[in-house]
């Protein structure tokens, strides 16, 4: 099983409501809890664990991953509230305003933290759930207990808007990208976690401090990844792009279903992964983002409709 670690929240996502004016529609949606449904769709043994209120967007969330396969048995039940994300839509991109205070997410702690079995291959983890605390703190609490024995993805998903302690989240951030064996980033991440260092600089520290695996994502202009052995890149699919909500989260959710169909997702194969391999994985993950562009917010394709 691989499971996701990270946020889950309500994304309100603005509507025309005839000649009444326009309103909000609330999705479950979250990074994190999107890489998720996008494993579970794709037919993967997927889990989640994050503090998912008992409220009714709370139950709404539940309900949202056991509709996509995804075994939410490790999250953590509060009756605090679910953290809200109003959406604004400009040209397709996304902007956010985040309601969090005090939030089911928000609140969650190390004594909250699950235990794993050996069925766990992999841990997921990233975006804003990282940046304040004490979620923060119990998520990276967590990485760091398992990192040695299972194989952890990161992806930072930078929100630089949401940083109010930016010394304490820098610090965090460079503790967290030594523990991962597999690290994605966009060139907006790179620029903020690395100011002035290219990519593939960047992704040789991140190798020698420990990484296996280190990609760019660059929207239509597809994917770089660095090994330790080499550079491979593969084009992006092409796609009438609705908007770009969970595209970083479902390409996440593709390229770990493919890597665990090829057999390699576990920390010994990751270090000398085969070229053609990851190429395999990484075609899957661009096309199952091509389809999530394609449609309106984080809707991940099912394994059917690739």
């Amino acid at each position: 099983m691989i499971v996701c670690c990270g946020e889950a929240l309500i994304d309100m996502l603005p509507r025309e409501i005839g000649n009444e004016g326009s309103g909000y529609l609330p999705v479950s949606g979250g990074a994190v809890f999107n890489t998720a449904i996008t494993l579970g769709r794709l037919g993967e043994s997927a889990g989640f664990f994050t503090g998912l209120s008992t409220d009714l967007f709370g139950q709404q969330i539940d309900e949202s991953l056991k509709q996509s396969k995804v075994d939410a048995s490790f999250c953590k039940r509060h009756d605090l509230p679910t953290t809200l994300a109003f959406v604004k839509l400009t040209d397709g991109h996304a902007e956010y305003a985040f309601y969090d205070e005090n939030s089911a997410g928000r609140m969650i702690a190390e004594a909250d933290l699950p235990t794993f079995g050996t069925d766990i291959q992999a841990l997921h983890f990233g975006a804003i759930s990282l940046i304040p605390d004490p979620c923060g703190a119990t998520y990276e609490a967590l990485m760091a207990r398992e990192a040695k024995s299972r194989v952890i993805s990161f992806d930072p998903n930078i929100r630089p808007g949401f940083v109010k302690d930016e010394a304490t989240y820098r610090a965090r951030m460079e503790r967290m990208l030594k523990h991962a064996d597999i690290i994605k980033v966009s060139d907006e991440d790179l620029n903020w976690l690395m100011p002035d260092v290219g990519f593939e600089t960047a992704a040789q520290q991140m190798i020698a401090d420990g990484a296996s695996i280190v990609l760019m994502t660059k929207g239509s202009e597809g994917v770089d990844a660095i090994t330790r052995t080499g550079k491979v890149s593969v084009p992006a699919q092409k796609a009438v792009v609705v908007d770009t909500v969970g595209a970083g989260d479902s390409f996440n959710g593709g390229l770990l279903a493919g890597l665990r169909r090829s057999g390699v997702l576990n920390k010994q194969d990751l270090q000398t992964i085969d070229d053609t391999i990851l190429v395999k994985a990484l075609d899957l993950a661009v096309n199952v983002a091509a389809i999530t562009v394609s449609r309106a917010g984080a809707n991940p394709p099912w394994q059917s409709e690739l």
